[in-house]
């Protein structure tokens, strides 16, 4: 058979590439052709149309919604979260095939395609899909999240960079446009980009559940949410509300060339009105008390409640690395450093660059444990876990999550309980080592990922070791070579 497969995840980094590449193995081991559009943080280089429309089945892996999802319509299809294409990409390739053969899928993709036209896009929305509503809903706050992470990551360190070089009162101070300094200008690029992460992730919201219509009206009341006090949380709320709000008016049909001006007029305009009546007369007031409250809450932590705080944000990275529960704690650390809580940020990501680190350590340690492309992994998670890119784990855990998982929470979890005790401090939302000179008492923030790492690695093998081995025999082909 042949196939085409579209993975998606809110980063682009890791997943969405490890998730083609299972895919591709396991449709190789069975016979079959396959070709895969990867959407990642550079883009996506689409699928020829010819090889779509000749395809027998469609594979969508998605934690994240893909633009333009119309071109595959007609097409049987099955739908799974990433994390199933690359745990166990063969059942996968078997539920293709069988959609396949019943024409699975094709019927709905199909009443989809034809509510479009090549002068309304907008009529497919970008994250429609199975999944049910509440797969659909993390799907959209995935979109949204996937979108502001560059303005995060290019606005935190960029302002961290500035207060290193010019210091946090002198650079808030200076006009860069009269007194021009290095420092100044870095700081006030870094502001522009660090102030548009909340807009965008309500724009992006809407467009996940909207298609483009939605952009403006959740951009909208982002910055709405903004001007208040919102933040986040009001980011989030405005762009649910924004989105619902144009997923209601495509409801409506007008006869003739009226429906026409849809798109154009009453979308935005009726979007807009909506979504900042509501945050300005509703919900927003309560949502930006609510949003002091927390981030009162973060910078007065100390001690046993730092503590603990750090245990369960170490909990949450390492649990399903790099998936949605793992971008929920960096998501409540980003709100903390927009309140100027720098400590959780660190904790988040000392905790995120302890599980590729740990299994490093093990597979360097004890490579007798570990299959031949797990210790070749191994040697890459140096870098990856350096670089706070926890996804590198990935493969350790897919072919063995009953042990490996649970030994990289616990080291991830005193190492997030550390750093938070120690006062580590991180104004820049990643980088991992090379933002270290930006890092609060850095010295102590090492420790406490050496720390983390070393329990993990001990854990890692004493399990493997206590339980008879590895399970790599019984893991798919996949999940070891990836």
């Amino acid at each position: 058979m042949r196939f085409v497969g579209v993975t998606a995840c809110p980063t682009g980094i890791a997943h969405s590439a490890m998730a083609a590449e299972a895919l591709e193995q396991a449709a190789i081991e069975k016979g079959h052709d396959i070709e895969i559009e990867i959407h990642g943080a550079s883009g996506a280089e689409f699928v020829d149309p010819q090889v779509i429309k000749d395809a027998d089945a469609i594979i969508f892996a998605l934690d994240a919604s893909v633009a333009e999802r119309q071109r595959f319509a007609g097409r049987p299809s099955v739908e799974v979260r990433l994390r199933e294409a690359i745990d166990k990409p063969a059942d996968v390739i078997e539920r293709a095939e069988a959609a396949a053969e019943s024409g699975a899928g094709a019927a709905a993709a199909s009443a989809a395609g034809a509510s479009s036209s090549d002068e309304d896009e907008e009529a497919v929305p970008v994250g429609s899909s199975g999944g049910g509503r509440g797969a659909e809903v993390r799907r959209w706050l995935m979109t949204g999240v996937s979108y502001m992470i560059p303005f995060v990551v290019a606005g935190g360190i960029l302002i961290a960079l500035s207060f290193a070089l010019g210091g946090a009162v002198a650079v808030t101070e200076t006009d860069v446009y009269e007194d021009f300094s290095i420092a100044a200008m870095l700081f006030k690029i870094g502001g522009l980009a660090f102030s548009m992460l909340v807009p965008i992730l309500a724009g992006f919201i809407a467009y996940a559940m909207a298609d483009r219509p939605g952009i403006a009206p959740g951009v909208v009341g982002g910055l709405i949410a903004n001007e208040i006090g919102a933040g986040f949380l009001g980011g989030i709320a405005a762009g649910l509300i924004a989105g619902g709000t144009v997923m209601l008016l495509k409801r409506i049909k007008l006869p003739g060339g009226f429906s026409r001006l849809m798109p154009i007029l009453v979308y935005p305009i009726v979007g807009c009105l909506v979504v900042g009546a509501l945050m300005v007369v509703v919900i927003g007031e309560p949502i930006a008390a609510a949003t002091e409250g927390l981030q009162g809450w973060l910078q007065g932590l100390s001690g046993t409640n730092a503590a603990f705080l750090g245990i369960i944000l170490g909990l949450m990275m390492a649990f399903d690395m790099g998936g949605p529960i793992n971008k929920t704690a960096y998501a409540f650390a980003i709100a903390g450093l927009e309140g100027g809580a720098f400590g959780p940020m660190a904790a988040v990501m000392a905790a995120g660059m302890t599980p590729p680190l740990a299994l490093a350590l093990a597979a360097a340690v004890r490579p007798g444990l570990f299959t031949p492309a797990e210790r070749r992994n191994g040697q890459a998670n140096w870098v990856l876990g350096a670089s706070f890119i926890t996804e590198g784990a990935i493969p350790f855990a897919a072919a063995d999550p009953l042990r490996v998982i649970p030994a990289c929470m616990v080291g991830s979890a005193i190492t997030g309980a550390l750093s938070l005790l120690f006062g580590a401090t991180l104004q820049a939302p990643h980088g991992g080592i090379f933002v270290i000179g930006l890092i609060g008492n850095w010295p102590m923030y090492i420790v406490a990922i050496a720390i983390g790492t070393v329990v993990s690695a001990a854990l890692v093998i004493g399990i493997k070791q206590f339980t008879g081995g590895s399970d790599n025999e019984k893991a798919p082909a996949a999940a070891q070579d990836s």
